[in-house]
């Protein structure tokens, strides 16, 4: 067995949302998960109601539920989320029999899809930039400055 190691999220920047079982196939939401990532909330939020996939609704209430977590346990602004990370990943094929002729069983698969959203505030990383800027000589690394 193959061990994965999953990176790790900053708790005190990332805040993220785990979607399960999605009836929808992967590459249908993947479609969908390529266009938002890397994009600010705002932006994305009118993207995902402009578009005229089925799949959007399902990736619109996750970012949603990641936005207003972010807001209501973290404290954050919602000008200052981007997503950081989106990732669409296979879940289990819901398995159906269809009755067929002579007294058979036709098995019917449906897909479904979990999708992971991490949305990442970025006012920490704007404060760096400004002083930064201030001083000329400031360098960031591990979210400590150094001057």
């Amino acid at each position: 067995m193959i061990n994965k190691k999953k990176k790790k999220i900053d708790l005190y920047t990332d805040v993220y949302t785990l979607g399960q079982h999605i009836r929808m196939s992967t590459n249908k939401a993947r479609r969908i998960i390529d266009q938002i990532r890397g994009r600010s909330y705002e932006e994305t939020i009118m993207i995902l109601e402009l578009m005229p996939y089925r799949a959007s609704y399902p990736i619109l209430k996750l970012i949603s539920s990641a936005a207003a977590n972010a807001i209501h346990n973290m404290a954050f602004n919602e000008s200052d989320l981007i997503i950081s990370k989106a990732e669409v990943n296979n879940g289990t094929s819901v398995k159906k029999l269809k009755p067929q002729a002579r007294g058979r069983g036709y098995l019917i698969k449906k897909s479904t899809c979990h999708i992971t959203i991490v949305l990442k505030n970025i006012s920490l990383y704007k404060e760096y930039y400004k002083e930064y800027k201030e001083y000329g000589n400031v360098y960031i690394k591990n979210r400590k400055i150094f001057i």
